[in-house]
Formats: structure tokens, C-alpha cells, sequence
């Protein structure tokens, strides 16, 4: 009798350490178990299962089913019900919330693929551009902007691009002539853009606002917001394998960030199904002549990731 009443013990103290492991895991409560108890040999008294105490605990917290965890010839000794007070008709004292891990770090808008249906040939994307350049001609939405403007600025290049140049907003020179990046930092940018084997007519360029600010002001977050479904319909429509984001305001508004530029580039980014690779902007390497070499780096990084030769290795 002695034997066995140890041996409930241990089985009993197995079971209470599990549910307790359970509890500092965050299980509140658990369901009453269907207990079947079968028959005990006469050669079983006293010898209970560590093993079957741990399944039980398991499937009270609806983990697992009991399952015979015996050696051959051994029947599955099953230890009383447990206390009341452990079953579904009370709760386990709560335990610290904890908080939970989303579903994802990125927003749906960086996440979700781009849409099918659209135009795959390089006609009928152009058309589809060329319709949309017509609609942001008209576009009103910033007043400031739409008062202050020459003309708008949609973007240039390839329809069918793999790579896609993505900038802040258009200066004096392009809201004078129509074109993104052809003024000073335009002219270093067709630079970069050649050193890596490329013309501009192989890539695409276009900016987050597509009329100047005054000034050559910073966009504002509205402003930033009112043309955020132009170019995110623009990158629908092209669907580059990568985008070249120059500059704070493009990574931020793209990436849906506040990280600076210095700590987002140096690693490749996703947007969608596009590649995203961020660098500093040619307005800031015509103020800090020192900071090509991180460009290089950064392109140099991005046509190894391409499978493209790098020019002068």
C-alpha cells in the first residue's frame, strides 16, 4: 500500500508540475479530460508512468491525446481525477499579458503582390502611363503645389524596366521641362546610371510628388499622401524586379518608415514583389562629394544582386 500511495504521489506531483509549466506559459484554463481508466494489473500497483502523467497534462490542455507510453507487456495506469479546482469549472490565476507578435513587421501595402490583369507589353503599359499622366495633369488635390507649378512631372524611361529610380520631387529644371532629374543632381544621376552599364532609356525615373515644391522645399506628409496613389499605381503598372529609392523622402514614403537613409542602406528592402535598395541622393553627393563612394557601393551591391557584371572588375 505504501508503494503505491508513492507512487500517486509522483504521478500526482508530475501532473502538477506540467500544469504549472503550462500556466507560466500563458494557458489560463483547461477542459476536463474524458478519463477511461482501465483495468490495473496486479503486477502495475505501484509502478505509475512518469511518462503517461505528462501525456495526461498535455491533454488537458488540449495539446494531445492520451496515448499507452508502456514497455511491452505493461497495461497504462491511470491516476485519479484531478482536483476541481484544476478542471474547466475554475480558471488559473492570470497571468501576465504578454504581447503579440504581428502577423507581419512590414504594412499590407509593402507585403501584398501586385495585381494581376494588368498590361504585360511595353504598349500597353505605356498606355496605361500615358492615361495616367493625362489624370495627374489635372490633379488639384495639393492647392500650394497646383497654384505654383509650371507643369507636372510623371516619369520617364522604359515601361517594362527591371530597374525603377524612385526620387524626392521635381526642381526649377523639371517643372520647367516636364522630366525628372535633369537639372545638376539629374545629370549625376544619368552618371551613376551609366557607370552601371545602363542608358536612362533602360530604366525608369520618376519622383514621390510629381510637382515642385516652392522653394525646393521638403514635400509635406499631405502632400507626400495626396501622391501616394499616384506612384504607387505607377509601380502597379511598371513592376520592376528593383527600385532604387535616392533619398530620405522616397525610402520613407515607400517603405512606410521613419529609419534615416544611413541605416536603411547597405541591405536589400521588399515593396511588393520589387527588390528595394535605398542610397543617398546626387542633391546631397554634389553637397558631400565623400559620400560617392557609398553610392558605388550601394550600386556595385545592386548588380551583383542582378546577376550583372560590375564595370572595372
Amino acid at each position: 500500500m505504501d508503494d503505491r500511495e508513492n507512487s500517486l504521489q509522483t504521478a500526482r506531483r508530475i501532473v502538477s508540475q506540467r500544469l504549472e509549466s503550462l500556466q507560466r506559459a500563458g494557458v489560463e484554463q483547461i477542459g476536463r479530460a474524458a478519463f477511461v481508466p482501465l483495468p490495473v494489473a496486479e503486477s502495475m500497483v505501484g509502478t505509475a508512468h512518469p511518462t503517461t502523467a505528462v501525456a495526461e497534462a498535455d491533454a488537458l490542455a488540449g495539446h494531445t491525446t492520451l496515448t499507452p507510453a508502456l514497455s511491452q507487456g505493461e497495461r497504462e495506469y491511470m491516476p485519479p481525477p484531478l482536483p476541481e479546482s484544476l478542471t474547466s469549472t475554475s480558471t488559473m490565476p492570470r497571468s501576465p499579458a504578454r504581447p503579440v507578435a504581428p502577423a507581419s513587421d512590414l504594412p499590407l501595402s509593402l507585403t501584398q503582390p501586385y495585381p494581376k490583369g494588368l498590361a504585360n507589353s511595353v504598349a500597353g503599359r505605356q498606355q496605361l502611363l500615358d492615361d495616367m499622366n493625362t489624370e495627374v495633369r489635372g490633379c488639384t488635390l495639393c492647392k500650394e503645389l497646383a497654384c505654383t507649378r509650371t507643369q507636372t512631372v510623371f516619369g520617364v524611361g522604359h515601361a517594362k524596366p527591371r530597374v525603377v529610380f524612385f526620387g524626392e520631387a521635381p526642381g526649377a529644371d523639371e517643372d520647367r521641362q516636364g522630366e525628372p532629374f535633369v537639372g545638376r543632381a539629374g545629370q549625376l544621376l544619368t552618371k551613376i546610371i551609366e557607370a552601371c552599364g545602363w542608358a536612362r532609356s533602360d530604366v525608369y525615373i520618376m519622383n514621390v510628388l510629381k510637382c515642385r515644391p516652392p522653394d525646393n522645399r521638403n514635400p509635406l506628409p499631405n502632400e507626400t499622401d495626396n501622391c501616394r496613389q499616384y506612384f504607387v499605381r505607377q509601380f502597379e503598372i511598371l513592376r520592376p524586379e528593383y527600385i532604387v529609392c535616392v533619398g530620405t523622402i522616397p525610402a520613407q514614403a515607400l517603405l512606410e518608415t521613419d529609419v534615416s537613409v544611413g541605416k536603411l542602406r547597405g541591405k536589400f528592402h521588399r515593396y511588393r514583389d520589387s527588390t528595394v535598395l535605398v542610397t543617398y541622393h546626387p542633391s546631397y553627393l554634389l553637397r558631400n562629394p565623400s559620400a560617392k563612394k557609398y553610392v558605388w557601393d550601394d550600386m556595385q551591391m545592386l548588380l551583383k544582386e542582378m546577376g550583372l557584371p560590375v564595370p572595372g572588375k
